[in-house]
């Protein structure tokens, strides 16, 4: 019995401090230690789906093609926050498509790039005029046909980087809408990369994390237009000796969403082995991230992300988890603490 007591003793005392750590250490994903909600806002009309596009016009989103766990669409809709309801628009008269980009520069949306209906990599670009609800062939995309790359808008100027044709790519092409030509940037800094995250900040486009070989990137740059340079800023992962990256455990993903609320930038759903429902904020002018209230949705892959009412509401919808694709949307509310009974 002595032996027994004198075992269990030590056992005590050799994992005590280990207890203590772990409660010291309270992991950064506690919903007690986070800020910010996801709250249930609406239901997409259409069929539920993924790898869909979106491009917005004023308060006005626009979204369409994409897949289920079972076919490809070509339908677009568009939803208004002040009607709140979905409207059936000209169908995509490209075909069926998912994994495309889309942007809009003035009253003209672009849609283009992706699989078509037998997951073949296509490069036509189409534009949708608000006012006629109509559909007209642009030029060609000036790089290679490919899949999962990113589009953003920036200097009055529309730009598609990255993706993949068979080959990871890092190459960047900006659209002039005028006189509906293509012409090649300067590529991305570091690895090439398809399903990456951007969003853009007074005039400056971030480009964060997305996929090389199946492996997370952990940088983010930020391209200035003006210049056309791109410049790497701080890691994603804990690798400085600073403290202020200690938790930055879970930022680095691919095809997830990011938007901008009131200047800073947001990170939410996507994928890194496994999916991510973290959520992140960024501040550009101390170039750092903080952890928020992870989405409060089910996880998600290949979802929509927005902000409307001049940047002050922010919104995810769509996406999959597995084969199970959604038509739910969440608003995103930053600043308060997370509310149980609005989802």
């Amino acid at each position: 019995m002595k032996n027994v007591l004198v075992y269990s003793l030590a056992l005590v005392i050799a994992t005590a401090p280990l207890l203590i750590n772990t409660a010291c250490n309270k992991s950064s994903s506690s919903s007690s230690d986070l800020v910010g909600n996801w709250a249930i806002s609406d239901y997409f009309d259409g069929p539920a789906r993924s790898e869909a596009v979106l491009f917005q016009i004023a308060d006005t989103v626009f979204v369409g093609t994409g897949l289920s766990d079972t076919k490809r669409f070509q339908d677009f809709w568009k939803y208004s926050l002040d009607k709140r309801y979905w409207t059936k628009i000209k169908d995509f008269p490209g075909g069926v498509r998912s994994s495309a980009v889309a942007f809009a520069l003035g009253k003209k949306g672009y849609v283009g790039l992706g699989y078509d209906l037998n997951a073949v990599y296509t490069g036509d670009f189409w534009q949708y005029s608000v006012d006629s609800n109509g559909w007209a062939p642009r030029n060609p995309f000036g790089g290679t046909a490919r899949v999962d790359a990113t589009a953003f808008v920036a200097g009055g100027n529309a730009y598609v980087a990255c993706g993949y044709d068979d080959n990871y790519l890092k190459d960047v092409w900006q659209y002039n809408q005028a006189a509906d030509s293509w012409t090649q940037k300067a590529g991305i800094s570091g690895a090439k990369r398809k399903d990456a995250q951007t969003f853009t900040i007074d005039g400056k486009v971030y480009l964060i994390s997305g996929n090389n070989n199946g492996t997370a990137q952990n940088d983010m740059q930020v391209y200035d237009p003006a210049g056309d340079t791109w410049t790497q800023l701080k890691k994603l992962t804990n690798v400085s000796d600073q403290s202020y990256d200690d938790k930055y455990t879970s930022i680095i993903r691919y095809n997830g969403v990011g938007f901008v609320m009131n200047g800073k930038g947001y990170l939410a759903t996507g994928e890194n082995g496994s999916l991510n429902s973290h959520t992140w904020e960024y501040d550009p002018a101390a170039d750092q991230w903080t952890e928020k209230t992870a989405f409060e949705g089910t996880a998600r892959t290949g979802a929509l992300g927005f902000a409307l009412a001049n940047g002050t509401r922010g919104f995810v919808m769509a996406g999959r988890s597995g084969t199970a694709p959604f038509d739910n949307m969440y608003e995103w509310q930053p600043t308060i603490s997370v509310i149980t009974t609005d989802n």
